[in-house]
């Protein structure tokens, strides 16, 4: 099965100041406010969405294409990727524009000052899936991801005029987005993903109910945190499955994208519903374990290990075929 994913491929600058931003402003001159912090850490972090899932579903050995746009410094975070198992060639590379970036500081009472620069992000709505799928010889399914939202509804007009299958997940987006974009981005999804307060949200903006959502897509994936994923189709019962044990909770940016990764990965190998959001849940949990969104290491042996400990005998028995 072959799966594109599409989204954001971006780099965060994390900065640690060790005093108090509040100490540093002064009230009767904060409409001319010109200031500058001495940090004395610097985290540089590979991230955005659409690269996350790909290096997590690279990890799993499915070989995934990743579909974004990044800008002419890219060449040291595609190796990274080349690397770990990810198809980088429909990447589109900007001559232009550097790669999207989040640079935030930090202060001792981890109040932030954040940006993000899109950057060659914006470029992602010139990409032509069909491009994509005559280089890789066809493509079962893909994942539209939070992106450039032109390219996000470019991407899933595509599928639906190619009759390629899509799965929808808005994530970060969904906060900027319309109702119509929204009901347009969904209506035919074989997969919608969310979290739980997302889904709320969705059904707020579109005007449509849950039981109107499930008739419009094959499948509402919705993560639970803690409790897990409930996956729904229109007339059954839903699957429910829980989270493995964690050893430690390091940091939780990046989960999401590790569940929907682990998932994708269930299906390109074929297993069922159940036991690809158990493989989903296997490499979350991998990933608030540490710090970073790429920064966690699969061994085949720890992780059977522990997925057999979660989830029995028999649905490892199952995965182990597919993760050699």
């Amino acid at each position: 099965m072959r799966i594109a994913v599409t989204g954001s491929i971006a780099t965060d600058h994390l900065m640690t100041f060790p005093g108090r931003f509040a100490d540093q402003f002064v009230a009767d001159q904060l409409h001319t406010v010109s200031l500058s912090f001495l940090v004395d850490q610097l985290d540089v972090r590979r991230g955005g969405v659409g690269a996350n899932i790909a290096f997590g579903m690279g990890q799993l050995g499915t070989r995934p294409v990743l579909v974004g746009a990044a800008g002419f410094d890219f060449d040291e975070y595609r190796a990274w990727l080349d690397r770990n198992g990810v198809d980088t060639d429909s990447v589109r590379i900007s001559e232009t524009l550097h790669t999207a970036r989040f640079v935030c500081t930090t202060d001792a009472d981890h109040n932030q000052i954040g940006s993000f620069y899109t950057g060659a992000m914006s470029e992602a709505r010139q990409i032509e899936l069909k491009t994509v799928a005559d280089r890789v010889g066809g493509l079962d399914l893909v994942l539209i991801g939070a992106d450039d939202p032109e390219a996000m509804l470019r991407h899933t007009e595509e599928c639906r005029s190619r009759s390629i299958p899509f799965a929808a997940d808005f994530s970060q987006q969904i906060a900027r987005m319309e109702g119509e974009e929204i009901r347009i981005l969904l209506d035919g999804a074989t997969y919608l993903f969310s979290n739980e307060y997302e889904k709320g949200l969705i059904e707020s903006k579109t005007g449509w109910t849950d039981a109107e959502i499930l008739g419009k897509v094959g499948h509402r994936v919705t993560t639970l945190g803690a409790q897990g994923v409930r996956i729904e189709q229109d007339g059954a019962e839903p699957i429910v499955v829980g989270t493995p044990e964690e050893e430690r909770k390091a940091d939780p940016t990046g989960v999401g994208d590790a569940f929907r990764a682990g998932f994708l990965s269930g299906l390109a190998w074929g297993v069922p519903l159940e036991r690809a959001a158990q493989v989903g849940c296997m490499l979350a949990t991998l990933v608030i374990e540490t710090v970073g969104t790429q920064e966690y290491q699969l061994r085949r042996a720890h992780f059977m290990e522990r997925f057999t400990k979660a989830y029995g005998d028999e649905a490892a028995a199952e995965v182990q075929t597919h993760l050699g």
